[in-house]
């Protein structure tokens, strides 16, 4: 780290958070001018990706708090979206999954979002690529809350 360097300008959150609102600022636009927030996008091409989840971890991939993804899911399933369900497995979850109306709503939205990715990354190379979601992976996961 450069002396030189304020301490924010190197420092870990700050710089993710830059990231982050540089390169997902263009994107968020095309979500909206699809008639979708940028949480019901988050919360459907999340389910569409992941497959049936419980709401505490569609809240933690979504970046949301899980009362207003809760308050979201409620909205979404009225629309026929997403459909709410007791797990099988343990009575005392309820899964959440998109609908095929929800998936068909996002799909095109997943293609572009891959296509702006692909834009984003592809001048650092694959290696530089595969070693930076290594490295966001590994982080998320140490400091992933433990139930």
């Amino acid at each position: 780290m450069s002396s030189t360097k304020a301490f924010v300008d190197n420092y870990l959150p700050a710089l993710l958070g830059q990231a982050w609102h540089l390169v997902s600022t263009q994107f968020h636009e095309v979500v909206e001018q699809h008639g979708l927030s940028v949480l019901e996008w988050r919360v459907l091409s999340t389910l569409a990706s992941n497959g049936p989840m419980t709401i505490s971890v569609l809240a933690e991939k979504a970046v949301s708090k899980q009362p207003t993804v809760t308050r979201l899911l409620l909205r979404l399933e009225a629309q026929g979206h997403v459909e709410r369900a007791t797990s099988q497995d343990d009575r005392r979850y309820t899964l959440v999954r998109v609908t095929r109306n929800g998936r068909r709503l996002v799909a095109g939205l997943i293609a572009m979002a891959q296509e702006h990715e692909r834009t984003i990354l592809e001048p650092l190379g694959q290696q530089k690529i595969d070693t930076l979601k290594d490295i966001l992976h590994e982080i998320i996961s140490r400091h992933r809350p433990r139930d």
